[in-house]
């Protein structure tokens, strides 16, 4: 244990292990650091929003129109997400720092060159930097958490190959209800003030078993079924490259450690965030809030966008060939167009610039694999789509986000299967949506329930006849 801090609270570390003191020594040791991190900051963040509330609460924040209540929503303040915070300009940034500044500040791993993902669930949860060595001691206690119970694998092992391995993925997060600590402590009666704790204990346990799980869908489906031990002595970005197949090579271990990050978090309000924050407020468990936000992100217009870029990079390479002129892009992209589709990966709803996620993969991959045909192949789209977008005229942001990359880079380093993608996306969006649940039910977040209307009480609010 750190000096200074407390012994573990005995009625939430006891709640896991309690016939077994030198494991619950294990488990408990390093997430209490975190753990009371969070529970120090709770009260000033408690009174910050009950002082906000009180002198502000009636305050107007903005107005919605028409358009956006049939245009999804889009745009409109409904919704509180103290993790990041998307600019249209600067892009993302995590709890006030950029994208940049957290590969510069956020620790790394020993001879790494990207920041931990770990370092940026601490971030998220508590608004601090934490230290290599808070850092550390979450790596451990997340690999201690990590054993799947076998059941989980069974039911993996059960499903068809061809069942999509979001499917699968969505199926077993949600078959760890069974584990749940905050189903079963709800069940018996807590009080309100404690259910962060179990939720907090919940989502521990839930990412540390991510890795593993998700090894095992891509495993079963491509490859032989077998899957390696987590590596105690590693952390998550590593062992998840390791338990894929590609523990050995350390470039990719750095890309996942990146990819993990940066992929992590995008404001409250995309499907995947929004839906784990909902399904959450009616206090479901963290294993049926995330594996509902991982049924929005299989969508093709989320978190399955990166690999319709990468079948589209494909087909354009395809036509091409070796001809990556300024001409053969430009006509191909007119031709994309014309056709009546859209170029895949650029524009964004909220961003107006490159998406930093975006420029972010470019750096490394500048770095990692310059002479790379689809990455050349990627920078000169980089070079012509904004110009012919904004000439097109239909695309309100001409720039590439981060799905106009990632897929290429997972390609280079030989993961090649595309459908595959979207369970790595989820692996990384649960660093960035468990945190928020966990503050939810720290802060008392009630239910969500905005008011809805029909067509026709619309009109009849606006004075329209209809």
């Amino acid at each position: 244990m750190e000096p200074g801090l407390s012994p573990p609270n005995p009625p939430y570390a006891m709640l896991f292990y309690p016939s077994c003191p030198s494991k619950l020594r294990l488990l408990t040791t390093p997430s209490q650091s975190l753990k009371e991190t969070f529970a120090a900051k709770l009260p000033g963040e408690l009174e910050k929003v009950k002082k906000l509330r009180k002198d502000y609460g009636s305050k107007v924040v903005g107005e919605v129109t028409l358009d956006q209540v049939y245009g999804g929503a889009r745009g409109i303040k409904a919704l509180v997400w103290e993790g990041s915070v998307l600019d249209s300009e600067e892009g993302i940034r995590f709890r006030g720092k950029t994208i940049p500044e957290c590969q510069e500040l956020l620790p790394k791993a020993p001879g790494g060159e990207e920041p931990l993902p770990e370092g940026l669930f601490w971030l998220l949860l508590t608004g601090e930097v934490p230290t290599e060595e808070q850092v550390r001691g979450l790596s451990a206690d997340w690999a201690a958490r990590s054993d799947v119970p076998a059941f989980i694998t069974d039911l993996i092992d059960r499903c068809p190959s061809d069942l999509h391995p979001m499917a699968q993925f969505s199926l077993a997060v949600t078959a760890l209800e069974h584990e749940s600590a905050f189903a079963k402590a709800y069940a018996k009666g807590i009080n309100k003030k404690e259910y962060w704790s179990y939720t907090f204990e919940d989502s521990m346990d839930l990412i540390a078993k991510l890795p593993t799980i998700a090894a095992k869908i891509y495993r079963n489906v491509f490859k032989d079924g077998k899957v390696a031990a987590i590596e105690k002595d590693k952390d998550y970005g590593y062992n998840l490259a390791n338990l894929l197949g590609f523990g050995g090579n350390k470039d990719f271990v750095e890309l996942m450690r990146l990819y993990l990050t940066i992929h992590s978090d995008h404001e409250g309000g995309n499907v995947s965030a929004h839906t784990t924050h909902l399904v959450g407020s009616a206090l479901s468990s963290p294993m049926l809030s995330l594996a509902a936000g991982l049924n929005g992100l299989a969508g093709p217009l989320h978190g399955l966008a990166n690999q319709e870029v990468l079948n589209w990079l494909q087909q354009m390479k395809k036509a091409v060939g070796d001809d990556l002129s300024d001409k053969a892009i430009t006509d191909y992209l007119w031709s994309t167009l014309n056709s009546g589709r859209v170029v895949p990966g650029y524009g964004h709803a909220v961003l107006r610039k490159t998406d930093p996620r975006y420029v972010s993969q470019r750096e490394f991959a500048l770095r990692k694999l310059p002479d790379d045909p689809m990455f050349k192949l990627v920078s000169q789209v980089y070079k012509i789509a904004p110009g012919v977008l904004t000439e097109h005229g239909k695309t309100k942001n001409p720039y590439p986000n981060v799905d106009a990359h990632s897929g290429v880079l997972l390609q280079y380093y030989g993961l090649t299967e595309a459908n595959y993608y979207t369970v790595l996306f989820g692996v990384s969006r649960a660093l960035g949506v468990l945190p928020q649940l966990i503050i939810d039910r720290a802060l008392g977040a009630p239910i969500e329930r905005p008011k809805s209307f029909s067509t026709d009480a619309y009109a009849k609010l606006v004075g329209a006849t209809l």
